[in-house]
């Protein structure tokens, strides 16, 4: 009985041991825009807490990378927060076309909220935090924007929120509320909020979130979203470039030296893990290439569809097949196609080697050939969602402009490798550089595993450790 006993208590002393390694609090830092290079660039400015600290204390991924193409903020968000890419979880990007109205549509819009996060489809880790403590854990995100604070917070979050034009704090009504603690923040807060730097703001909501809510004081786990900004201001002109980032990065350090202290005061980074990382895109700024006799051109894509549509027409007979253009896609007429008794890959065929003899196209997919898995093309296919995107995605080539002039929309093709960080810290985890090149769907199951729950329901990717 003796020796039976002291086998119990040891099971339950491994077992209180590996409760007690689980984070009391995650902290999934998302920093739009933020690069690598302008890290290391301008190292020597910054001060002992920020991004000195995260890259010296933490454990560094230099090789990260978005599993898809093209990213933008929305997309990336929903990634981090989805461990999945749009293929399924069905954020394409910012805005789309709706396949019912023909009329674009913003990622968090809700005829019924205003906004929500009702156009992802798929599980968040958040969520699933939620549905495994049966509720009990505390799920908040903040952010500038609501399409960051939104998606990176889910479905079942207890609250999400962002900063009107005014600069104070708001929320939708599909969450529970503005709770109480955060009015009378928005009270105090109110007056001076247009006269301080937005990751400050976000900063200091965050942190009165965790003292207002008690986060990261028990033992189940909380999450909290926080999303910041590593941005050029808006018009910079090209020569001030590197005087106006470097003030954009000593501003972001200073915000992100005061978050990790207030948490470190508050709960103490033992018993918390941080995340960091970049939503893994850059907008530049294009240049006149003509000026600099680089290869370029204008690639006029509702020309081409009425061209296209005029084709169709003489083998199938008259009609407009192609019913919408937005961005770089274009969206069939499937009842059209159906009255003519075709199959809609015989068409796609057909356009496609129509589309392909246009000057300045460089690859078209169709929507048949990206759900086939092709792996040449694996990263559009992940970036595509048959539900939303378009039937047909051209892809204009390098250093041309694609440009539809209904709508005056310009898209321009520029490959390129931005270089950004995957960087864990806290609880456990060892100072170490890993230059293994790894892609941004295998956080949100790293945090699964270290809150010890299972990773979002579209979630196929394995935990970096």
């Amino acid at each position: 009985m003796r020796y039976l006993a002291f086998i119990l208590a040891a099971i339950t002393s491994a077992e209180m041991q590996a409760f007690q390694l689980a984070p009391r609090l995650v902290v999934n830092i998302t920093i739009d825009q933020l690069r690598t290079d302008y890290i290391d660039a301008f190292a020597p400015l910054y001060c002992a807490g920020g991004l000195r600290r995260v890259m010296h204390e933490g454990l560094v991924y230099d090789g990260a990378g978005y599993p898809f193409s093209p990213v933008d903020r929305s997309s990336a968000t929903a990634t981090l927060s989805t461990g999945t890419t749009p293929y399924y979880n069905g954020i394409v990007s910012s805005r789309w076309l709706d396949r019912e109205t023909l009329q674009p549509v913003f990622c968090v819009d809700d005829t019924k909220h205003v906004n929500s996060p009702r156009r992802l489809q798929t599980s968040t880790v958040g969520d699933e935090l939620k549905v495994s403590t049966n509720g009990a854990a505390i799920v908040y995100s903040f952010a500038a924007e609501k399409d960051m604070a939104i998606l990176a917070a889910g479905h079942a979050a207890d609250g999400a929120f962002w900063l009107n034009k005014g600069g104070t704090w708001q929320t939708s009504t599909y969450y529970p509320g503005m709770p109480k603690w955060m009015k009378a923040y928005n009270k105090l807060k109110s007056a001076s909020s247009t006269l301080v730097n937005r990751n400050d703001q976000v900063v200091d909501a965050s942190l009165h979130a965790i003292t207002a809510t008690a986060m990261g004081k028990d033992n189940v786990s909380d999450m909290l979203y926080v999303s910041l900004s590593a941005t050029k201001p808006d018009n910079m002109p090209v020569a001030h470039w590197q005087t106006e980032m470097e003030s954009v990065y000593m501003q972001l350090d200073n915000s992100l030296e005061r978050l990790l202290t207030g948490i470190e005061k508050q709960i103490g980074l033992d018993k918390v893990l941080i995340v960091v990382t970049s939503t893994g895109y850059t907008d530049e700024s294009i240049a006149d290439l003509t000026k600099y006799h680089i290869p370029t051109g204008t690639f006029y894509i509702n020309r081409t569809a009425n061209l296209l549509n005029i084709y169709l027409g003489a083998i199938y007979g008259q009609g407009r097949y192609v019913e919408q253009i937005y961005g770089n896609q274009l969206y069939f007429n499937h009842k059209l196609i159906d009255q003519k008794r075709v199959s809609i890959s015989e068409v796609l065929s057909r356009s496609r080697e129509f589309l392909a003899q246009n000057a300045g196209v460089a690859d078209i997919y169709t929507s048949d050939r990206l759900l086939d898995g092709n792996t040449d093309i694996l990263k559009i296919r992940n970036g595509f969602n048959p539900t939303i995107s378009g039937d047909i995605i051209i892809e204009v080539a390098p250093g041309w402009k694609l440009l539809n002039e209904d709508t005056q929309q310009t898209f321009t093709n520029r490959a390129g490798f931005m270089p950004f960080p995957i960087v864990f810290m806290g609880i456990g985890i060892k100072s170490q550089r890993v230059s293994t090149q790894i892609t941004v769907d295998r956080i949100a199951p790293t945090i699964a595993k270290a809150i010890r729950i299972r990773a979002p329901n579209a979630c196929n990717a394995a935990p970096l450790f």
